[in-house]
Protein backbone atom coordinates (compact mmCIF):
# COMPACT_ATOMS: atom_id res chain seq x y z
CA UNK A 1 0.00 0.00 0.00
CA UNK A 2 2.85 2.38 0.86
CA UNK A 3 4.28 1.75 -2.58
CA UNK A 4 0.98 2.76 -4.18
CA UNK A 5 0.90 5.98 -2.17
CA UNK A 6 4.47 6.73 -3.10
CA UNK A 7 3.78 6.13 -6.76
CA UNK A 8 0.68 8.31 -6.60
CA UNK A 9 2.61 11.07 -4.85
CA UNK A 10 5.40 10.81 -7.40
CA UNK A 11 2.88 11.01 -10.22
CA UNK A 12 1.22 14.02 -8.63
CA UNK A 13 4.55 15.75 -8.19
CA UNK A 14 5.42 14.97 -11.80
CA UNK A 15 2.11 16.35 -13.06
CA UNK A 16 2.41 19.50 -10.97
CA UNK A 17 5.95 19.97 -12.18
CA UNK A 18 4.89 19.42 -15.79
CA UNK A 19 2.03 21.91 -15.41
CA UNK A 20 4.34 24.47 -13.82
CA UNK A 21 6.86 23.94 -16.59
CA UNK A 22 4.14 24.27 -19.22
CA UNK A 23 2.90 27.54 -17.71
CA UNK A 24 6.48 28.78 -17.45
CA UNK A 25 7.05 27.94 -21.14
CA UNK A 26 3.89 29.79 -22.21
CA UNK A 27 5.17 33.00 -20.59
CA UNK A 28 8.72 32.90 -21.97
CA UNK A 29 9.78 35.33 -24.67
CA UNK A 30 10.16 33.78 -28.09
CA UNK A 31 13.68 33.86 -29.48
CA UNK A 32 12.96 36.23 -32.36
CA UNK A 33 15.57 37.85 -34.61
CA UNK A 34 16.82 41.00 -32.88
CA UNK A 35 15.10 44.20 -33.99
CA UNK A 36 12.80 42.53 -36.53
CA UNK A 37 9.14 41.64 -36.79
CA UNK A 38 8.07 38.37 -38.36
CA UNK A 39 4.87 38.42 -40.38
CA UNK A 40 2.71 35.46 -41.26
CA UNK A 41 -0.74 35.03 -42.77
CA UNK A 42 -3.40 32.59 -41.68
CA UNK A 43 -5.74 31.93 -44.62
CA UNK A 44 -9.50 31.72 -44.01
CA UNK A 45 -10.60 28.25 -42.95
CA UNK A 46 -7.24 27.30 -41.44
CA UNK A 47 -7.28 24.99 -38.44
CA UNK A 48 -5.03 25.33 -35.43
CA UNK A 49 -2.27 23.06 -36.73
CA UNK A 50 -2.32 24.77 -40.13
CA UNK A 51 -1.99 28.13 -38.36
CA UNK A 52 1.01 26.90 -36.38
CA UNK A 53 2.61 25.66 -39.59
CA UNK A 54 2.18 29.11 -41.14
CA UNK A 55 3.94 30.61 -38.13
CA UNK A 56 6.77 28.11 -38.24
CA UNK A 57 7.21 28.57 -41.99
CA UNK A 58 7.56 32.31 -41.40
CA UNK A 59 10.30 31.66 -38.85
CA UNK A 60 8.32 32.10 -35.64
CA UNK A 61 10.08 29.70 -33.21
CA UNK A 62 7.05 28.34 -31.38
CA UNK A 63 6.85 24.62 -30.56
CA UNK A 64 3.94 23.24 -32.58
CA UNK A 65 2.82 20.54 -30.13
CA UNK A 66 3.10 22.80 -27.08
CA UNK A 67 1.24 25.63 -28.81
CA UNK A 68 -1.62 23.34 -29.82
CA UNK A 69 -1.79 22.04 -26.25
CA UNK A 70 -1.81 25.62 -24.90
CA UNK A 71 -4.69 26.57 -27.22
CA UNK A 72 -6.71 23.53 -26.16
CA UNK A 73 -5.97 24.12 -22.47
CA UNK A 74 -7.24 27.72 -22.76
CA UNK A 75 -10.24 26.73 -24.88
CA UNK A 76 -9.05 28.72 -27.88
CA UNK A 77 -8.27 25.94 -30.34
CA UNK A 78 -11.34 26.81 -32.43
CA UNK A 79 -11.04 30.58 -32.02
CA UNK A 80 -8.07 31.27 -34.31
CA UNK A 81 -8.98 34.04 -36.76
CA UNK A 82 -7.72 34.45 -40.30
CA UNK A 83 -5.56 37.42 -41.21
CA UNK A 84 -2.01 38.72 -41.37
CA UNK A 85 -0.17 38.95 -38.05
CA UNK A 86 3.19 40.21 -36.91
CA UNK A 87 5.24 39.38 -33.85
CA UNK A 88 6.13 42.06 -31.32
CA UNK A 89 9.17 42.54 -29.07
CA UNK A 90 8.70 40.40 -25.97
CA UNK A 91 6.17 38.11 -27.67
CA UNK A 92 5.39 34.94 -25.75
CA UNK A 93 3.43 31.84 -26.81
CA UNK A 94 0.59 33.01 -24.58
CA UNK A 95 0.49 36.56 -25.99
CA UNK A 96 0.73 35.18 -29.53
CA UNK A 97 -2.24 32.89 -28.89
CA UNK A 98 -4.26 35.80 -27.47
CA UNK A 99 -3.45 37.80 -30.61
CA UNK A 100 -4.64 35.02 -32.93
CA UNK A 101 -7.80 34.35 -30.93
CA UNK A 102 -8.78 38.04 -30.71
CA UNK A 103 -7.94 38.77 -34.36
CA UNK A 104 -5.44 41.55 -33.64
CA UNK A 105 -4.15 41.50 -37.20
CA UNK A 106 -1.24 43.48 -38.59
CA UNK A 107 -2.77 46.44 -40.38
CA UNK A 108 -1.68 48.71 -43.21
CA UNK A 109 -3.26 51.98 -44.33
CA UNK A 110 -4.06 53.91 -47.47
CA UNK A 111 -5.29 57.48 -47.85
CA UNK A 112 -7.85 58.65 -50.38
CA UNK A 113 -7.13 62.34 -50.79
CA UNK A 114 -9.93 64.86 -51.17
CA UNK A 115 -10.20 66.01 -54.77
CA UNK A 116 -8.63 62.91 -56.27
CA UNK A 117 -10.32 61.26 -59.22
CA UNK A 118 -11.15 57.58 -59.27
CA UNK A 119 -8.27 57.06 -61.68
CA UNK A 120 -5.80 58.61 -59.25
CA UNK A 121 -7.07 56.54 -56.34
CA UNK A 122 -7.04 53.38 -58.38
CA UNK A 123 -3.41 54.01 -59.32
CA UNK A 124 -2.58 54.31 -55.61
CA UNK A 125 -4.44 51.08 -54.89
CA UNK A 126 -2.60 49.26 -57.66
CA UNK A 127 0.82 50.20 -56.29
CA UNK A 128 0.09 49.44 -52.63
CA UNK A 129 2.22 46.44 -51.62
CA UNK A 130 0.00 45.29 -48.74
CA UNK A 131 -3.17 44.85 -50.80
CA UNK A 132 -4.32 41.88 -52.84
CA UNK A 133 -5.00 43.32 -56.30
CA UNK A 134 -8.21 41.58 -57.32
CA UNK A 135 -9.22 44.49 -59.60
CA UNK A 136 -6.08 44.25 -61.73
CA UNK A 137 -7.06 44.20 -65.39
CA UNK A 138 -10.72 44.95 -64.70
CA UNK A 139 -12.51 47.88 -66.32
CA UNK A 140 -14.33 50.37 -64.11
CA UNK A 141 -17.64 48.80 -65.16
CA UNK A 142 -16.34 45.35 -64.16
CA UNK A 143 -15.17 46.69 -60.79
CA UNK A 144 -18.64 48.16 -60.18
CA UNK A 145 -20.20 44.82 -61.11
CA UNK A 146 -17.90 42.95 -58.72
CA UNK A 147 -18.88 45.39 -55.97
CA UNK A 148 -22.56 44.80 -56.68
CA UNK A 149 -23.33 48.52 -56.97
CA UNK A 150 -26.05 50.06 -59.14
CA UNK A 151 -23.78 52.81 -60.48
CA UNK A 152 -22.47 53.97 -63.83
CA UNK A 153 -19.20 55.27 -62.39
CA UNK A 154 -17.22 55.29 -59.17
CA UNK A 155 -16.21 58.91 -59.71
CA UNK A 156 -17.13 60.84 -56.58
CA UNK A 157 -18.51 57.72 -54.93
CA UNK A 158 -15.63 56.97 -52.54
CA UNK A 159 -15.28 58.89 -49.30
CA UNK A 160 -11.84 60.50 -48.86
CA UNK A 161 -10.30 59.16 -45.66
CA UNK A 162 -7.41 57.11 -44.32
CA UNK A 163 -8.44 53.46 -44.34
CA UNK A 164 -6.85 50.79 -42.16
CA UNK A 165 -6.99 47.25 -43.47
CA UNK A 166 -5.68 43.78 -42.80
CA UNK A 167 -2.61 43.15 -44.91
CA UNK A 168 -3.36 41.01 -47.97
CA UNK A 169 -6.96 42.20 -47.96
CA UNK A 170 -8.61 42.57 -51.34
CA UNK A 171 -8.68 45.99 -52.95
CA UNK A 172 -12.35 45.21 -53.67
CA UNK A 173 -13.03 45.09 -49.93
CA UNK A 174 -11.45 48.50 -49.47
CA UNK A 175 -13.38 50.00 -52.40
CA UNK A 176 -16.60 48.59 -50.96
CA UNK A 177 -15.88 50.23 -47.59
CA UNK A 178 -15.11 53.59 -49.18
CA UNK A 179 -18.25 53.45 -51.33
CA UNK A 180 -20.44 52.50 -48.36
CA UNK A 181 -18.94 55.31 -46.27
CA UNK A 182 -19.64 57.89 -48.99
CA UNK A 183 -23.22 56.69 -49.46
CA UNK A 184 -23.86 56.83 -45.72
CA UNK A 185 -22.53 60.38 -45.43
CA UNK A 186 -24.36 61.51 -48.57
CA UNK A 187 -27.66 60.11 -47.26
CA UNK A 188 -27.08 61.79 -43.89
CA UNK A 189 -26.24 65.20 -45.34
CA UNK A 190 -29.04 65.01 -47.93
CA UNK A 191 -31.57 64.34 -45.16
CA UNK A 192 -30.36 67.43 -43.26
CA UNK A 193 -30.41 69.86 -46.20
CA UNK A 194 -32.54 73.00 -45.93
CA UNK A 195 -35.49 73.48 -48.31
CA UNK A 196 -35.19 75.38 -51.56
CA UNK A 197 -31.91 74.03 -52.94
CA UNK A 198 -31.87 73.54 -56.73
CA UNK A 199 -31.06 69.82 -56.55
CA UNK A 200 -33.42 67.10 -57.73
CA UNK A 201 -31.57 64.23 -56.06
CA UNK A 202 -28.75 63.50 -53.64
CA UNK A 203 -26.62 62.70 -56.69
CA UNK A 204 -26.96 66.35 -57.79
CA UNK A 205 -25.63 67.42 -54.41
CA UNK A 206 -22.70 65.01 -54.82
CA UNK A 207 -21.86 66.47 -58.24
CA UNK A 208 -21.96 69.99 -56.81
CA UNK A 209 -19.75 68.96 -53.89
CA UNK A 210 -17.15 67.61 -56.31
CA UNK A 211 -17.05 70.94 -58.14
CA UNK A 212 -16.67 72.83 -54.86
CA UNK A 213 -13.84 70.45 -53.90
CA UNK A 214 -11.93 71.25 -57.08
CA UNK A 215 -12.60 74.99 -56.97
CA UNK A 216 -11.15 75.66 -53.52
CA UNK A 217 -9.11 73.98 -50.84
CA UNK A 218 -9.75 76.84 -48.43
CA UNK A 219 -12.20 75.90 -45.70
CA UNK A 220 -13.46 79.46 -45.24
CA UNK A 221 -14.44 79.82 -48.90
CA UNK A 222 -16.34 76.58 -49.45
CA UNK A 223 -19.77 77.83 -48.40
CA UNK A 224 -19.39 80.99 -50.52
CA UNK A 225 -18.25 79.01 -53.57
CA UNK A 226 -21.30 76.81 -53.04
CA UNK A 227 -23.50 79.91 -52.85
CA UNK A 228 -22.19 81.19 -56.19
CA UNK A 229 -22.95 77.95 -58.01
CA UNK A 230 -26.31 77.45 -56.30
CA UNK A 231 -27.29 81.02 -57.21
CA UNK A 232 -26.34 80.39 -60.83
CA UNK A 233 -28.40 77.21 -60.95
CA UNK A 234 -31.40 79.03 -59.52
CA UNK A 235 -31.43 81.69 -62.25
CA UNK A 236 -30.45 79.37 -65.09
CA UNK A 237 -26.98 80.85 -65.47
CA UNK A 238 -24.26 78.49 -66.68
CA UNK A 239 -21.79 77.38 -64.01
CA UNK A 240 -18.77 78.22 -66.18
CA UNK A 241 -16.27 76.40 -64.00
CA UNK A 242 -12.87 75.34 -65.36
CA UNK A 243 -12.48 72.08 -63.40
CA UNK A 244 -15.46 70.51 -65.18
CA UNK A 245 -13.99 71.44 -68.56
CA UNK A 246 -10.63 69.94 -67.57
CA UNK A 247 -12.32 66.75 -66.41
CA UNK A 248 -14.15 66.47 -69.71
CA UNK A 249 -10.89 66.80 -71.64
CA UNK A 250 -9.46 63.76 -69.89
CA UNK A 251 -6.02 62.77 -71.15
CA UNK A 252 -6.15 65.54 -73.76
CA UNK A 253 -5.52 68.11 -71.04
CA UNK A 254 -1.83 69.01 -70.91
CA UNK A 255 -1.99 71.34 -67.92
CA UNK A 256 -2.78 74.46 -69.96
CA UNK A 257 -6.46 75.35 -70.28
CA UNK A 258 -6.97 77.31 -73.52
CA UNK A 259 -9.82 79.35 -74.96
CA UNK A 260 -10.51 76.64 -77.53
CA UNK A 261 -11.11 74.19 -74.67
CA UNK A 262 -13.78 76.47 -73.20
CA UNK A 263 -15.48 76.63 -76.59
CA UNK A 264 -15.33 72.91 -77.35
CA UNK A 265 -18.54 71.21 -76.27
CA UNK A 266 -18.39 68.10 -74.08
CA UNK A 267 -20.91 66.78 -71.52
CA UNK A 268 -18.70 68.36 -68.85
CA UNK A 269 -18.22 71.79 -70.45
CA UNK A 270 -20.21 74.08 -68.18
CA UNK A 271 -19.38 77.01 -70.48
CA UNK A 272 -21.36 75.45 -73.33
CA UNK A 273 -23.98 73.55 -71.33
CA UNK A 274 -26.37 74.62 -68.61
CA UNK A 275 -26.88 72.85 -65.32
CA UNK A 276 -24.69 70.33 -63.57
CA UNK A 277 -22.37 67.94 -65.41
CA UNK A 278 -23.56 64.33 -65.67
CA UNK A 279 -21.31 62.90 -62.93
CA UNK A 280 -19.03 64.09 -60.15
CA UNK A 281 -15.59 65.19 -61.32
CA UNK A 282 -13.64 64.12 -58.21
CA UNK A 283 -14.02 62.66 -54.73
CA UNK A 284 -15.43 65.40 -52.47
CA UNK A 285 -14.63 65.48 -48.78
CA UNK A 286 -17.12 66.01 -45.97
CA UNK A 287 -16.55 69.78 -45.91
CA UNK A 288 -17.51 70.11 -49.56
CA UNK A 289 -20.55 67.86 -49.12
CA UNK A 290 -21.73 70.03 -46.25
CA UNK A 291 -21.05 73.23 -48.19
CA UNK A 292 -23.09 71.95 -51.13
CA UNK A 293 -25.97 71.22 -48.75
CA UNK A 294 -25.64 74.44 -46.75
CA UNK A 295 -24.32 77.23 -48.97
CA UNK A 296 -23.69 80.65 -47.50
CA UNK A 297 -26.52 83.18 -47.43
CA UNK A 298 -25.25 85.37 -50.28
CA UNK A 299 -26.36 86.72 -53.66
CA UNK A 300 -22.83 86.47 -55.10
CA UNK A 301 -22.64 85.18 -58.67
CA UNK A 302 -18.89 85.42 -59.32
CA UNK A 303 -15.54 84.72 -57.70
CA UNK A 304 -11.91 84.96 -58.68
CA UNK A 305 -8.73 83.66 -57.05
CA UNK A 306 -6.74 86.30 -55.21
CA UNK A 307 -3.49 84.44 -55.65
CA UNK A 308 -3.03 83.56 -51.98
CA UNK A 309 -5.42 80.61 -51.93
CA UNK A 310 -8.47 82.72 -51.10
CA UNK A 311 -11.18 84.06 -53.43
CA UNK A 312 -12.81 87.43 -54.07
CA UNK A 313 -16.60 87.18 -54.41
CA UNK A 314 -18.74 89.62 -56.41
CA UNK A 315 -22.44 90.21 -56.89
CA UNK A 316 -22.32 91.89 -60.29
CA UNK A 317 -20.35 91.41 -63.47
CA UNK A 318 -18.82 94.89 -63.17
CA UNK A 319 -17.53 94.08 -59.67
CA UNK A 320 -16.19 90.78 -60.93
CA UNK A 321 -14.38 92.37 -63.87
CA UNK A 322 -12.71 94.83 -61.53
CA UNK A 323 -11.66 91.95 -59.24
CA UNK A 324 -10.26 90.01 -62.22
CA UNK A 325 -8.31 93.07 -63.32
CA UNK A 326 -6.90 93.51 -59.83
CA UNK A 327 -6.06 89.95 -58.89
CA UNK A 328 -5.45 88.28 -62.26
CA UNK A 329 -4.09 91.06 -64.44
CA UNK A 330 -2.23 93.12 -61.89
CA UNK A 331 -4.46 96.19 -62.29
CA UNK A 332 -5.15 98.74 -59.58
Amino acid sequence: MRLVFRLAALLLITLVGAAAGFIWWSQQKLELPAGSKLEFRIPPGSGLRAAVKQMNDAGVPVHAGMFVLLARWQGKSGAIKAGTYSTEPGETPSSLLDKLASGRVSQASITLVEGWTFGQFRARLNEHPALRHDTAGLSEAQVIERLGLALNTLEGRLLPDTYLFDKESSDLELLARAAASMQAKLDEIWSQRPPGLPYRTADDLLVMASIIEKETGREEDRAMVAAVFVNRLRIGMRLQTDPTVIYGLGEQFDGNLRKIHLQTDTPYNTYTRSGLPPTPIAMPGLASLRAAAMPAASNALYFVARGDGSSQFSHTLDEHNRAVNRYQRGGR
